[in-house]
């Protein structure tokens, strides 16, 4: 059996770092704590799990703050998780499992991580992420913001999944730290210019944000999955700024690229949806159904483009060119995955009562 140090940076998580440590601390050997500045009771709660809680100035830099955590660990291999993040009882199961017969020749195990989650509880953004790493190997972080974990070797990609828990909103840190290093003139590599490209989309700057995605993707360096998520992110600015022309090129070059995905079908589904030419949305919705997500991608997948969405809009479109039957049948598939979606029922029985014999 494996032994494992749990490595975790923090800063006023009092509402959250219970929750994660209590997941986890009957499955590590070591928890490991580093605090980056809290005025909380963060360190408080963290007491209660564990006696390891180290202080690291905050130099905004993300890399820096983990990889003194990773320092720290004296197990065999590491877990790092965040301190808004849990494992549900299932996926503790398979941990401890994993625990006891992961072979030592692994570096690395990767692990599904749920981050965003729709109004039913169910997820709707996932992604892979190496979380288990062999100390040995000392494997280490990159990147002020948005940091990655550099792994090599032998990897084995694992059921395991870490939920997020996020309490509190977008704070703006992330941007604050990207602008900060714009100004002193630091050299931002195409990952800083596709995450600070982010951080300005999700902070409402949109025509900036389109500019750093362009200089992104004019690096021609990037990451396949980055370049997807940038002309998937880039449609949907252009979709909010009504520029349609710009939105479809998106698409179209997202095509170019890669085999379809559902995500860049169900976007240009809604196009031709908003346009009411219901047979070519209709098209592209049922191609969507159709598509196999690809299984060894550490793409971000939107799941109810793999899922529910495509059988909802079908439902529409098929009601529209007049096949109630059809269109029943989409909402029931729809319904398997959202059983109380207000919308769905509605138009369920909207349609039930359509399909009724005529007396």
């Amino acid at each position: 059996m494996i032994t494992i140090s749990l490595c975790l940076i923090a800063k006023n998580e009092e509402k959250t770092i219970g929750n994660c440590l209590e997941s986890v601390k009957g499955i590590v050997d070591e928890i490991i704590v580093v605090d980056t500045g809290s005025t909380d009771r963060t360190t408080e709660i963290v007491r209660q799990y564990t006696d390891k809680i180290y202080h690291f100035e905050w130099i905004d830099d993300f890399a820096a703050a983990r990889n003194y955590a990773f320092r720290l660990a004296t197990q065999e291999y590491i877990l790092w998780l965040d301190a808004d993040d849990v494992l549900l009882e299932e996926d503790q199961q398979k941990l401890l499992q994993l625990k006891e017969t992961l072979d030592p020749s692994v570096d690395s195990v990767t692990m599904h991580y749920h981050y965003a989650f729709d109004e039913f509880g169910r997820v709707s953004y996932s992604f892979r992420r190496n979380r288990l790493v062999k100390r040995a190997r000392q494997f280490r972080w990159h990147g002020a913001v948005h940091e990655y974990l550099a792994v090599s070797g032998n990897i084995l990609n694992s059921d395991i999944a870490v939920t997020h828990r996020r309490i509190n909103s977008h704070s703006g840190r992330n941007l604050a730290i990207f602008e900060k290093r714009l100004a002193k003139g630091e050299p931002f590599t195409p990952r800083d210019l596709y995450y600070f490209a982010n951080e300005l989309r999700d902070n409402g700057r949109y025509e900036r944000a389109l500019e750093f995605y362009h200089r992104f993707l004019d690096t021609k360096e990037g990451w396949i999955e980055d370049i997807l998520a940038t002309y998937n992110k880039m449609a949907d600015i252009y979709y909010r700024l009504g520029n349609e022309e710009k939105e479809l090129d998106c698409i179209f070059q997202a095509f170019r690229l890669e085999a379809p995905r559902a995500e860049f079908c169900c976007r240009l589904g809604h196009y031709f949806l908003r346009q009411k030419e219901y047979r070519k949305a209709l098209f592209w919705y049922k191609f969507a159904t159709e598509l196999e997500r690809p299984k060894e991608s550490w793409g971000f997948f939107h799941e109810a483009c793999w899922t529910w969405l495509p059988h909802l809009q079908l439902c529409v479109c098929y009601y529209h060119i007049g096949d109630v039957q059809k269109s029943y049948e989409h909402n029931e598939v729809a319904r398997t995955y959202r059983p109380d979606d207000p919308t769905i029922l509605s138009n369920k029985k909207l349609l039930e009562e359509k399909l009724q014999p005529q007396e």
